[in-house]
């Protein structure tokens, strides 16, 4: 007789109602990456696989940042002076400061995730705010869009991790 996993929190919430089901998933994919980063010593961490910017450490940094910029400016329409952090995804979003840690990296994304709930929890999932390049955006859209954009990450997560140390896996 097999046993059966336990039920990951996006498989929990098949059945439920829209925002429920999309909250489980970008929250699942927030674990993931910082799941992949967590237990890798300082210098692993850092360890450059690929021609471009990205590390495991700038990964998770990089994902707070768009997080920023997608839940506090964009949905909050906060103004980017007032947002402590990259708030621009960009290049400079992969950088991580030599006296920065895992243990910061994944402390500041934790809290930015919670930031990102609580500006959401003030809207409908049909509202929107203005958006430069689209005119409009709903916070529906907002939450698919980190969906596919951390799926993404955490693929990349999921081969630097495995050419790392060998583990595979959520």
């Amino acid at each position: 007789m097999t046993t059966a996993r336990p039920l990951d929190s996006e498989e929990l919430a098949s059945t439920a109602p829209e925002r429920e089901l999309l909250e489980a998933f970008i929250d699942a994919y927030r674990d993931v990456i910082i799941a992949k980063l967590r237990g890798l010593p300082e210098d692993d961490a850092r360890r450059s696989l690929v021609p471009s910017l990205t590390t495991l450490i700038g990964l998770v940094k990089h994902a707070a940042a768009v997080e920023r910029n997608w839940f506090q400016h964009c949905l909050g329409q906060q103004p980017r002076e007032q947002i402590t952090g990259n708030s621009f995804g960009d290049d400079a979003s992969w950088q991580v400061g030599s006296g920065e840690t895992v243990a910061d990296v994944i402390a500041e994304y934790a809290a930015v995730c919670d930031r990102s709930r609580q500006v959401a929890a003030g809207f409908a999932l049909d509202d929107t705010v203005p958006h430069p390049r689209l005119g409009k955006v709903s916070l529906r859209y907002i939450y698919v869009h980190m969906i596919r954009e951390l799926a993404r990450h955490c693929g990349q997560a999921d081969v630097l991790r495995e050419q790392i140390d060998g583990t595979t896996g959520d």
